[in-house]
């Protein structure tokens, strides 16, 4: 096996450029050792640490020497690409067998649901396997005929049962093909010789799109043409939901033919773990499912029925009455095509839907009965799916009673677990969906707080993981919130020279909301955002706590240059593009939004990006309730509201563990992503500017309780240059004009 003290370590070969830097071949290094130790690594490196690499070529080289498969996975789409040019220049030097994964709904050629493909897989296979049955027995009954006409009357006896089964076999094959449903594309997997494809696969690392593209031509299924290519890989690239969704993970580890031991898992963007463990553990039920889910029962010809819409309509009619409740004065008034959460919550009972359920059901037992509507439901589900196989119906039917029982079972038992927060959302229709326009309607979810109710077993199944971000500190946290046990830290800050990038955190006004309408505080701030943008000799990235924050500065600022507002549900890559075709524009947007991350401004595309304030995120029953949770589960009687802000590398359990864990450490981490938009190689320059008192040095003294400074790096501390708002523009003069930023003569403070 290869040693990290080796002088030429094997797994170098995996590493597809002439030499690592001194910092890679340390990481390298240390990750292979703790693969060999089976050992969890958080890994953070600033931009331009090539963190992909040095985390991939130790861990390809283990698991060739082990027999084990590497997926490294992402939530950015921006970095599945540099995954797949990584994976490519290292099979130009030692060939891998890598594969490029994507869901269904993205690879599928006719466009059907997961329910309805499944049918039509099951059916498609029974009809190759009569077909191959067929050929089979028509080859038996030549060679009996052979064998008859030679005089054997054992033959003749024996082709004539052959005969009839044949004949069984023809009518079968008939029926399937006119009677029931089948997926061509399917049909020329399982029939058409497949070798050419996987020789074309595996001879370079192919995109979903050039798969897609490939089937296509092929009249093929080039999602399960992937699918059965996966087992024994050396190098899957996916998306977080194959490994965080726990039933989707189940079948992706079968598809690489591997137990989850004999897997290494590399995250990147691995800070945003957190939040899409929850997203997918999160599970929800709305009211138009649960009035389906009677209607289906109220024709079920079913004696189980009667207890199944007890039960189910109960809690319909209980989830009615918990929001009915729950609105506020005005509240109903404001409702609008987005889902909008009312509180439920009671600090001394059950919450308010299960007290609704509870006082409104009659029945011999909730638990009894669901246990019937389930069984019913399973068997109904059986039967749409059997009528979609044999062409009775021409979608798959969903059962919605599986749906909405399964959901009530879970919320019964698990409303009132630690870490399980309950919310009533409500929203109004729109035009053209199954509830007339403008109707109020309900919709009940289930929330994990704690997200190491969903990566704990899969970190601990898993042979090792390596979780790598530019912004995964304070270590010590994400080991808490992710369920991590004793795992290996590496940290790299920035590698680019240090004189060709500046920090500044600007003494301004601190954005309190409450400063924020203050037209003395947004003079002071539109100042700075001018003056900024008129000393940089390019474009300016400028984030705020909002979109609304955004808007406000977009129509106060004047830069005399082009600006760029973005909103929600702007297309980020046509923002980007045309602000990056500009040389002299500022952009407004939120941090909260697409921009902050994932998302690159190379050279002269943005040369300073400024963050206004420090952008807490907006803060609700739910982030409250997660507040709590991180009380309970790591601090000893903290108070959430306000507590320490730590020290960035040590644990502060007590007072505002909540706080810390839940809001402060991943608003900095956010404002950190967003500093790392420029200044993106050794050979680019740039200006990162923190507006906002509450970032200086000066804070930590002066308003403690507040002061965000302390949960940055020590690293980062030390390049933050303390600056007068009025005195910014001569700060970012004497910068620009120190790197050589101005084409011609730079401007006049």
């Amino acid at each position: 096996m290869a040693s990290a003290s080796d002088p030429d370590p094997d797994y170098l070969r995996f590493f597809p450029y002439d030499q690592p830097y001194d910092h890679q071949t340390e990481a390298m290094g240390t990750i292979y050792d703790a693969l060999d130790e089976r050992r969890n690594v958080l890994f953070e490196g600033a931009t331009g640490t090539g963190k992909t690499l040095s985390a991939l070529a130790p861990a390809l080289e283990y698991a060739r020497e082990t027999g084990k498969t590497v997926v490294i996975t992402t939530n950015v789409h921006q970095q599945m690409r540099q995954f797949v040019r990584e994976a490519a220049a290292i099979t130009d030097q030692e060939p891998i067998r890598a594969v490029v994964f994507q869901g269904k709904a993205s690879m599928c050629h006719i466009d059907v649901g997961y329910e309805e493909c499944q049918a039509l897989r099951d059916t498609t296979r029974e009809l190759v396997d009569a077909e191959e049955n067929r050929a089979e027995l028509e080859d038996q009954q030549r060679a009996l005929l052979e064998e008859s006409q030679d005089g054997s009357a054992e033959a003749a006896d024996a082709r004539g049962a052959v005969m009839d089964e044949l004949e069984s076999v023809e009518a079968e094959i008939d029926q399937l093909r006119e009677e029931r449903n089948v997926c061509d594309h399917y049909y020329r997997n399982l029939t058409a010789d497949t070798d050419a494809f996987y020789g074309w696969l595996y001879d370079d690392v192919r995109t979903p799109e050039d798969v897609y593209g490939y089937a296509e031509r092929e009249g093929m299924c080039g999602y399960e043409l992937l699918k059965e290519g996966m087992e024994g890989v050396d190098l899957v690239v996916c998306n977080y939901h194959h490994l965080l969704d726990s039933m989707i993970r189940e079948q992706f580890f079968r598809w690489l033919g591997r137990d989850p031991e004999d897997v290494i898992a590399v995250f990147d963007e691995a800070h945003n773990v957190e939040d899409a463990a929850r997203d997918h553990a999160r599970r929800t039920l709305t009211e138009t499912t649960l009035d389906q889910a009677v209607e289906e029962l109220e024709s079920a010809e079913d004696p189980r029925a009667e207890g199944a819409l007890n039960v189910l309509d109960t809690f319909r009619r209980a989830l009615v009455d918990a929001y009915d409740e729950a609105f506020g004065f005005g509240e109903r008034e404001g409702v609008g095509e987005d889902w909008y959460d009312l509180s439920i919550d009671n600090e001394d009972a059950r919450d308010e839907l299960t007290l609704a359920f509870l006082q409104n059901y009659s029945g011999p037992g909730f638990h009894e009965e669901l246990d019937r509507t389930l069984d019913l439901a399973r068997e109904l589900d059986q039967s749409y799916e059997e009528a979609y196989k044999n062409g009775e119906t021409t979608t798959r039917q969903e059962c919605q009673t599986l749906q909405a029982a399964t959901f009530v079972e879970a919320w019964l038992d698990e409303s009132a677990a630690e870490g399980q927060y309950p919310v009533v959302s409500v929203r109004r229709a729109e035009e053209g969906g199954p509830r007339e326009a403008g109707e109020i309607y309900g919709r009940a979810e289930l929330y994990t707080c704690i997200p190491s109710q969903v990566t704990a077993d899969l970190f601990g199944d898993l042979h090792a993981g390596v979780l790598m971000s530019a912004t995964l500190r304070p270590f010590d946290v994400t080991e808490d919130v992710l369920g991590l046990d004793d795992p290996e830290t590496l940290a790299y800050g920035p590698q680019f020279p240090e004189e060709r990038r500046r920090t500044y955190a600007v003494d301004g006004p601190a954005l309190f909301a409450s400063k924020r309408d203050d037209m003395q505080v947004q003079s002071t701030v539109a100042g700075a955002l001018e003056d900024a943008a008129r000393f940089t000799p390019g474009n300016t990235l400028a984030f705020f706590p909002s979109y609304a924050e955004a808007e406000r500065y977009h129509q106060r600022v004047d830069t005399g240059g082009a600006t760029y507002l973005d909103r929600p549900g702007t297309s980020a890559k046509e923002l980007r593009e045309r602000f990056t075709d500009d040389d002299d524009a500022v952009l407004f947007t939120s941090l909260w939004g697409t921009l902050a991350e994932g998302v690159s401004f190379d050279g002269d595309d943005a040369r300073t990006v400024a963050v206004v304030g420090v952008p807490y995120p907006h803060l609700d029953d739910r982030m409250e309730a997660v507040q709590e949770a991180y009380d309970a589960e790591f601090g000893e009687d903290g108070d959430a509201g306000r507590g320490g802000s730590g020290s960035g590398g040590g644990r502060d359990d007590g007072e505002g563990a909540g706080w810390r864990y839940a809001v402060e450490i991943p608003t900095v981490r956010k404002t950190r992503q967003a500093l790392g938009r420029v200044v993106r190689s050794p050979e680019d320059f740039g200006a990162r500017i923190l507006l906002d008192r509450r970032y200086t040095e000066r804070s930590e003294v002066e308003m403690s309780d507040y002061s965000v400074r302390t949960t940055f790096p020590p690293e980062e501390r030390r390049e933050m240059v303390d600056v007068e708002p009025g005195k910014l523009k001569f700060a970012l003069l004497n910068f620009y004009r120190d790197v050589d930023g101005y084409d011609g003569e730079p401007p006049r403070p």
